[in-house]
């Protein structure tokens, strides 16, 4: 099946852990905006039903799901700025969206499954990396959903604040009217200049 399912959890609780988070994050690839993490605890007991990587449900069903795993689960959102995308690398600042999330969890989780092939250097629990996790564990995929849902709304925040770019629609990501709308209107303070079509723009010879 290529549905994600408690698999990976079940492990982690035969092995004696009783709080098990998925983490997972979104926005590695626009060039605008942060990058979002969200690190859940799941209810084995009261799942919401229909859970699955957030790039594979509808944009209604994901607005639907995002109150109900609120509601059930255990939950935290955080994010790395634009700034710190630049200063680190989208890389290292994903890790940081990824770490302040697990600590903004209260009661804090004893195991995590992360989602990508890399655990987050600064994070103090037993974790495991797990490469397309959205895809396999249930927890990750509604990680995936929180941090999708919240970093659509900052994009449409944004989109008031900054017309022309699209954000509303791509999310900062690089489609066709946003890199149009950069070669047109220009570089705003919420673009990330380390990404090279931003950089060639404001560099340009």
């Amino acid at each position: 099946m290529d549905t994600p399912d408690l698999s990976l959890e079940q492990v982690a609780l035969s092995r004696g852990y009783t709080r098990i988070a998925g983490v997972d994050e979104v926005g590695r690839g626009p060039l605008a905006g942060p990058v979002t993490a969200a690190a859940v605890v799941l209810d084995l007991a009261a799942l919401p039903e229909g859970l699955n990587d957030s790039k594979k449900l509808t944009p209604r069903r994901r607005a639907a799901l995002e109150p109900e795993i609120m509601a059930r689960a255990c939950y935290a959102v955080a994010h790395a700025s634009v700034e710190e995308i630049d200063h680190h690398n989208i890389l290292r600042a994903s890790h940081l969206a990824m770490e302040r999330a697990v600590a903004a969890l209260d009661p804090q989780p004893d195991y995590l499954l992360i989602d990508g092939n890399l655990i987050p250097r600064d994070l103090r629990i037993p974790a495991e990396a797990v490469v397309k996790g959205d895809g396999r564990s249930l927890s990750i995929a509604a990680a995936s959903i929180l941090a999708k849902e919240a970093r659509d709304r900052i994009m449409v925040d944004l989109a008031q604040q900054f017309p022309g770019y699209g954000w509303e629609r791509n999310a900062g990501y690089p489609s066709k009217q946003h890199r149009e709308a950069l070669i047109k209107i220009g570089v705003t303070p919420h673009h990330r200049r380390s990404f090279k079509p931003v950089h060639n723009i404001l560099y340009q010879e």
